[in-house]
């Protein structure tokens, strides 16, 4: 596990140690609101890569899960023609990869030279065991869960009674799945090597940003300079 302690194993993100999570809540939250994840699984001749719609499941873990996600159980669900869904199988090792916010630095804000660009993102990566979720019950659960838990977050809290039958009719299509999450690595690139002075700077520019991603960077920028004080 290195989310925490900034050191990494030969599978791991490489992380610098000034990149780790200040808090393992950055981690969750990270997740939570940042939930079309990329599952990697290796393929017969290359990996497979889809972008998927990913949740903690409601119903519980594998156990206690820890702070930083580790024992958490993964839903998730993709198209059953998408050559991805005939290659999983169970009890092999996926690799989650959640991004957040994230945004390019130009060296212009710096005011000094030398200097360099480089690009500020946030991203957690959780490994574990896949397992195809193949009864019809169960797909329909992880695709319910689903609707509930983005309506709340993202959504008008749209009521799926009326399209139950519409539900039925796709569900053939809907290749679900769970992930054990054994393994968690996070990595928060803040302008940690910068001085404090040009860290404020970088975190102001991208708060005053038009993208709202580029704001949601100078507010996490803004959190972790008060943390490291």
């Amino acid at each position: 596990m290195t989310s925490a302690g900034g050191t990494n194993g030969p599978d791991d993100m490489y992380t610098p140690p000034e990149y780790v999570a200040p808090d393992p809540s950055w981690i969750r939250d990270l997740v939570h609101q940042n939930p079309l994840a990329l599952l990697s699984t290796n393929g017969e001749r290359t990996p497979h890569a889809t972008h998927v719609p990913i949740i903690a499941d409601p119903l519980g873990h594998t156990e206690d899960p820890a702070a930083d996600l580790t024992g958490t159980v993964l839903l998730g669900h993709l198209n059953r023609a998408n050559p991805h869904w005939s290659a999983l199988t169970d009890g092999q090792e996926a690799l989650v990869v959640f991004t957040g916010p994230h945004g390019y630095v130009s060296p212009h804000l710096y005011g000094v030279t030398p200097a360099a660009p480089t690009w500020n993102f946030t991203s957690v990566h959780l490994r574990g065991r896949l397992r195809r979720l193949e009864q019809p019950a169960e797909t329909m659960r992880v695709v319910t869960a689903t609707v509930r838990a983005f309506e709340s977050r993202f959504g008008f809290g749209w009521r799926m009674g009326t399209s139950a039958e519409y539900f039925r009719r796709i569900l053939p299509g809907v290749g679900a799945f769970r992930i054990d999450v054994d393994d968690v690595a996070a990595m928060f690139k803040l302008s940690q090597e910068q001085t404090p002075a040009i860290r404020q700077v970088v975190a102001d520019f991208f708060a005053r940003s038009d993208v709202g991603t580029h704001r949601s960077l100078g507010t996490l920028m803004a959190l972790s300079s008060e943390s490291d004080r």
